[in-house]
């Protein structure tokens, strides 16, 4: 079923609960009114999950450009096991929305390759406000809420990796 058809907040997959992880959440300011549903969804999640208050590190920046670094910042002064992006850039008359998406999609990969920790993106990319409404809480789910899902996969398929690893006989 196309995504537009569909609430992809609720997840396909068993989600598998958090034991003693520490997450970062990065939240641009601009626009939000969009980006406090999608953090306080994203919050909402982990703690559903098995994060406590002391296991979340979150801050905010002025706008998703900011986002990889400020993420950057919290990977050198903190153990994170993987840390969410979480913005809205929503197109205009210009441009500029496409320059802006392009660094932050392009800085937050690059971080995660670089440093070998999960970093996602949680960043809307809408057309227009009603857009990034029906995508922060309204008819197509809180991307905040996906983005704790991902964030949770990949933090337990690091975990997975690691302990296959360890329990490895002979070469």
């Amino acid at each position: 079923m196309a995504s537009k058809e569909k609430n992809l907040s609720v997840p396909d997959i068993q989600i598998r609960p958090l034991d003693k992880v520490k997450i970062g959440i990065v939240t641009a300011a601009w626009n939000r009114d969009i980006t406090q549903t999608l953090r306080d969804g994203c919050i909402s999640e982990l703690k559903k999950h098995g994060c406590a208050d002391s296991d979340l590190i979150s801050i905010e920046v002025p706008g998703a450009f900011e986002l990889p670094v400020a993420a950057k910042i919290l990977l050198s002064n903190h153990k994170l096991d993987a840390i969410i992006c979480l913005g809205c850039v929503i197109k205009g008359e210009t441009k500029h929305d496409e320059y802006i998406s392009n660094a932050v999609a392009g800085g937050i990969m690059t971080l995660s390759v670089m440093s070998g920790k999960p970093v996602i993106f949680g960043v809307l990319t809408p057309n227009d406000h009603q857009q990034a409404l029906d995508r922060a809480g309204g008819r197509h789910g809180n991307k905040g809420i996906e983005a704790a899902h991902t964030a949770i996969s990949m933090i337990h398929l690091a975990a997975d990796v690691k302990n296959a690893e360890k329990q490895k006989i002979g070469f």
